[in-house]
């Protein structure tokens, strides 16, 4: 398999860390690839120039994070998404969150970074800074589960979601106001499959 990736993309290091805990990531293959380049070729395996892209051996590529670290759990175990249904659902659904929430993050990057200083929006930015408050704020009431249990997909998408605040918003710092998120971090961002997957590394 192989994954096209930038090590510094949130949705990336999801299936990365996924990809550790599952004990499969010397199966993938890692493309580096920078998708705001005019010369990139990830059209062709991802028409909407984003990553993480997986291209599966029969040529196959699955795209979004999501889709992607479902792909991976059926591929070996510990399961990171329950069996039953109905946890299934609820587990998808807190996942959704924390994934627009990591969106409305990447978002605020690109308003900051990509967009010429004379076209960016301060209104865009708050809006997008509101959705990430107001998820830390649901997050904060929990439940958490034990952040030294076997990894679920949750606990992966929440831990990337706070490491990536920590990387491109380090002064605005979320552990303030929320305790729990920043004791339950603490521990689970010192795992190796964290370890392994730093932007920074």
């Amino acid at each position: 398999m192989k994954l096209r990736y930038s090590k510094t993309s949130p949705f990336v290091r999801k299936v990365l860390v996924a990809a550790h805990e599952l004990g499969i990531a010397d199966r993938i293959e890692n493309v580096p690839t920078d998708p705001w380049s005019a010369e990139t070729d990830l059209g062709h395996a991802n028409p909407l120039l984003k990553v993480p892209a997986l291209e599966l051996d029969d040529g196959t590529v699955l795209i979004e994070s999501a889709r992607i670290a479902e792909y991976l759990d059926g591929l070996a175990e510990p399961a990171l998404y329950p069996a039953d249904p109905v946890e299934r659902r609820h587990v998808e659904q807190r996942v959704a969150l924390i994934d627009g929430a990591t969106d409305a993050a990447v978002l605020r990057v690109v308003e900051g970074r990509m967009r010429p200083e004379e076209h960016r929006w301060a209104g865009w930015d708050a809006r997008q800074k509101t959705k990430v408050d107001a998820t830390l704020d649901i997050l904060e009431a929990g439940p958490l589960g034990p952040p030294n249990r076997d990894a679920d997909i949750v606990s992966i998408a929440l831990a990337c979601f706070l490491a990536y605040l920590d990387f491109r918003f380090a002064d605005e710092d979320w552990r303030v106001a929320h305790p729990n998120l920043a004791g339950w971090y603490s521990d689970f961002g010192m795992r190796p499959s964290m370890e392994a997957t730093r932007p920074d590394a």
